[in-house]
C-alpha cells in the first residue's frame, strides 16, 4: 500500500504532466477512505516551488450535466470563499463544505465581489500548477462517461494540473454496454432487417443483434480510445483490510466497552468479511454500526451474557448482512425461520438426512461458523433488524430468555467459564475453586491443547496481578505436562492465529513463548496423525470404491501434501489393483492438482519419488499390456511432477538398489 501511495505522490510531484492516473477498485473496498486517510493530507504537505498544494475533490455521484462539474469545483476552491466563510472552517476544522450547506450558499456572492466586499485573487484563482484534482465515482455519473473525461481531458492537457480519477472499471464496462439496451436492441434489429441478415439462420439471432449493437454502439471502444490520451497509469487498488478495519473501528471509542470487545475480536470480524468472498468496505461499516445498537442493548438488559454468545452474534450480524445487502439472496431466505432451534433442525435435516431443500442454509453455516462452534448460533431479532430496520424488542427478549436458560455460566465447567466469559464476572468467593479446577482439569489433559495455551496466558495475568496462589513455575510445569496428556486426545487446530486472537495475545513473554513452541510441536503431531488418519480412510476406497475416492480427494486433499502420509508400497499395490480407465483419471488428477496446488504439496514429492521408484521396479521386464502401458504413463506423469519441483529422476539401477 505505501508503495501505491509512493507512487501517486511521485505523480504529483512531477514537474511536468500531461496525464491523468486512474485508482481502480471495487465498489466499498475503501477507495474514498484510501484517498481521505491515506492522499489527501499527504498531498496538502507536499511543497512546489514555495507553494503549497491544494486538493479539490468531487463526487462524481448522481452528476446530471458538465455544469454541475464545474459549480462543484468553483465551490470547492476555497480562496474564493469570503473571509467569514473562511473563518468559520477553519474554527471548526472543516476542510470541505458539506453537500447540503453547498446548496445554500448564495452563487452571485461568489461572482466579482464577495460579501465583504473583497475582490477576487486572481493571481490565486489562475494559479494551475499547485493544485490536485480528484474525481470519485465515475462509473455512478448520470452523464456520459465520454463526455466526462472530455471535460476532465481539457484540465490535464491544456492546463496540466495534476488529476485522479477513482473508479469501478468493471462496473464502468457494463454501464458502457447496458446503457439504453432497448433503444439499441430496436435500432440493431432495424438495422439487420434492411441488410436481410434478420431472416438467416446462420447464428442465433441472440448473438446477431449483440454483434451489432458492439458494431454500431462501440462505447467501449470509445472510452478505450480517450482513456489511452487521457490516463497516463492506471493503479489497482488493493486494500488493506485489517488497516481499514482497524479505522472504521475507532468511531466506537465513546463507547469503552464496544471498543474493546471488538478490538479483541479483530480476527474475528476480519475472518467473517473475508468467508462473506466480498470485498465491500460499506456493507461491513453498516453492519459493525447494526451490531453496536445491538451490543448497547445486550448490555442494557443482559449485563452478564455470556462473551462467547456476543461473538455468535457478533460474526452471525455480519454475515446476514453480507448475504442479504451484497445480493446474495433474496431476504427472505431467513424469514421463515422463528429461532435458534428451529435453525439446527434445519440443519439436522440437511446433514444428518441429506435435506438438499434447505441446501443454503447448510452452506451458510459450514462457510461463516467453519472453526467456530456455538450452541446458539441463530438470532431472530438480529435477522428481523438486519432485513427490516426494525429493532423488535419482544423478539429480543424472547431470545435472550432463551439464551438465559439454555446457557447458564456457573453451571459450566470452570475452564469454559474462563474462556467463554470476562474472569470478573465470576463472584469472589467462586474465583479460587474456578483456578483449583481449572488445574485439575489442565494437570488431567481433558481439554484441547488449543484452549490449554489460551488458558495459561490468562493464568500469567493473574499470577502478574496476584490474583491466584499458584507461582509460574508450578502452573507452567502443569500446563506442558497437561499438554502432552491432552495430545493424545486432542484434534489438530488449523486455526491457530484465530483462535489466539480470540484472547487480545500482544505481550509474548519467554514463559508464553514456551508454550506456545511446546503447542506448535504437538499440533504438528496432531496435523500428521490426522493427515495420516485421513490418508487411510480415503486411500483404501482404491480399487473397490473408486467414485468415492475420487470424490474425497477432489474436494479433501487436491491442496494437501497426503501422499506424504501413506505407505508408498500399500499404494502402489491399490493403484496398479484398479482398472486401466481409473489410473488414466489418477494420472490426470495428479497433474491437475501440481498445476493449481504446487506450493501446497511440495513436502509430498519425497515419497511422489518413492512412488515412482515403485512403478519404474515394477514394470521392468514385464511384457507389454495396456495395464502395464498405463503404469508407464503414471510413471512419466510423475516424473513430469518431479522436475516441477526440480527433483532428480532415480535411474533403474537406483530404483532396484532403492527398492532392495
Amino acid at each position: 500500500m505505501e508503495d501505491l501511495v509512493e507512487s501517486i505522490l511521485d505523480y504529483v510531484r512531477a514537474e511536468y504532466t500531461d496525464y491523468a492516473i486512474m485508482i481502480n477498485g471495487e465498489w466499498g473496498s475503501g477507495k474514498t477512505y484510501f484517498w481521505n486517510n491515506k492522499i489527501r493530507n499527504k498531498i496538502e504537505s507536499l511543497e512546489l516551488n514555495g507553494k503549497q498544494y491544494t486538493t479539490i475533490y468531487m463526487s462524481l455521484y448522481g452528476i446530471s450535466n458538465l455544469e454541475d462539474i464545474s459549480k462543484k469545483i468553483f465551490i470547492e476552491t476555497t480562496q474564493l470563499m469570503d473571509k467569514n466563510l473562511k473563518k468559520y472552517m477553519n474554527a471548526h476544522n472543516q476542510t470541505t463544505i458539506p453537500e447540503y450547506a453547498k446548496t445554500g450558499l448564495d452563487m452571485a456572492n461568489f461572482f466579482g465581489v464577495t460579501q465583504n466586499g473583497d475582490r477576487i485573487d486572481y493571481a490565486n484563482f489562475f494559479s494551475t500548477d499547485d493544485k490536485v484534482l480528484c474525481f470519485d465515482d465515475l462509473e455512478r455519473a448520470n452523464v456520459d462517461v465520454i463526455d466526462i473525461l472530455g471535460y476532465i481531458n481539457n484540465f490535464v492537457e491544456h492546463d496540466h494540473i495534476k488529476t485522479i480519477i477513482i473508479c469501478n472499471e468493471k462496473e464502468l464496462s457494463t454501464k458502457l454496454k447496458s446503457s439504453n439496451l432497448e433503444m439499441k436492441t430496436f435500432i440493431a434489429t432495424y438495422l439487420l432487417d434492411k441488410e436481410g441478415d434478420l431472416a438467416k439462420t446462420d447464428k442465433p439471432m441472440v448473438e446477431k443483434i449483440r454483434d451489432k449493437i458492439e458494431y454500431v454502439f462501440d462505447k467501449a471502444n470509445d472510452y478505450e480510445r480517450i482513456k489511452e490520451k487521457l490516463i497516463g497509469e492506471t493503479f489497482e487498488y488493493a486494500p488493506e483490510f485489517t488497516y481499514i478495519i482497524n479505522g472504521l473501528l475507532m468511531r466506537y471509542e465513546v463507547n469503552p466497552d464496544l471498543i474493546r470487545f471488538l478490538r479483541e475480536n479483530v480476527q474475528l470480524i476480519l475472518s467473517t468479511f473475508n468467508k462473506s468472498g466480498t470485498r465491500n468496505l460499506r456493507i461491513l461499516k453498516h453492519a459493525l454500526n447494526d451490531f453496536r445498537k445491538i451490543f448497547e442493548m445486550v448490555n442494557k438488559y443482559y449485563p452478564n451474557t455470556n462473551l462467547k454468545v456476543l461473538k455468535t452474534m457478533l460474526i452471525f450480524t455480519i454475515a446476514v448482512s453480507f448475504e442479504i445487502k451484497a445480493g446474495k439472496i433474496t431476504k427472505d431466505k431467513f424469514v421463515n425461520i422463528e429461532n435458534n432451534e428451529e435453525y439446527k433442525a434445519i440443519l439436522v435435516s440437511s446433514r444428518v438426512l441429506m435435506d438438499n431443500r434447505q441446501f443454503y442454509i447448510k452452506e451458510f453455516d459450514n462457510n461463516y461458523y467453519y472453526n467456530f462452534k456455538a450452541e446458539y448460533r441463530f438470532f431472530k431479532f438480529i435477522e428481523i433488524y438486519v432485513r427490516t430496520r426494525i429493532f423488535d424488542m419482544k423478539t429480543f427478549k424472547n431470545d435472550m430468555e432463551v439464551i438465559i436458560n439454555t446457557i447458564d455460566t456457573e453451571k459450566l465447567p470452570g475452564y469454559k467459564r474462563l474462556l467463554t466469559e470476562e474472569y470478573w464476572k465470576i463472584a469472589d468467593d467462586q474465583f479460587e475453586g474456578v483456578i483449583d479446577e481449572v488445574m485439575e482439569t489442565v494437570k488431567n489433559g481433558q481439554i484441547e491443547v488449543i484452549d490449554m495455551v489460551k488458558l495459561f496466558v490468562y493464568f500469567t495475568y493473574f499470577i502478574d496481578k496476584n490474583l491466584i496462589k499458584y507461582d509460574m513455575r508450578t502452573v507452567k510445569t502443569t500446563f506442558l505436562n497437561g499438554m502432552n496428556v491432552a495430545s493424545l486426545t486432542s484434534t489438530y487446530c488449523d486455526n491457530v492465529n484465530e483462535q489466539l486472537a480470540q484472547i487480545g495475545l500482544t505481550n509474548v513473554t519467554s514463559d508464553i513463548k514456551e508454550i506456545l513452541d511446546h503447542f506448535e510441536m504437538i499440533n504438528q503431531t496432531l496435523k500428521d496423525k490426522m493427515y495420516k488418519e485421513k490418508a487411510e480412510d480415503i486411500f483404501k476406497c482404491i480399487p473397490m470404491r473408486m467414485e468415492t475416492f475420487f470424490a474425497r480427494f477432489d474436494q479433501e486433499c487436491m491442496d494437501i501434501p497426503i501422499f506424504k502420509y501413506y505407505d508408498v508400497y500399500q499404494m502402489f499395490q491399490r493403484i496398479s489393483c484398479a482398472n486401466n480407465e481409473d489410473i488414466v483419471t489418477i494420472r490426470e488428477m495428479l497433474m491437475r492438482r501440481v498445476e493449481k496446488h504446487k506450493n501446497e504439496i511440495e513436502p509430498e514429492m519425497e515419497n511422489i519419488k518413492k512412488l515412482k521408484t515403485v512403478v519404474d521396479n515394477y514394470i521392468e521386464g514385464k511384457e507389454i499390456g495396456i495395464k502395464i502401458v498405463m503404469l508407464k504413463e503414471l510413471s512419466k506423469d510423475l516424473e513430469k511432477i518431479l522436475a516441477k519441483y526440480n527433483v532428480d529422476v532415480p535411474s533403474i539401477t537406483q530404483v532396484v538398489e532403492e527398492v532392495d
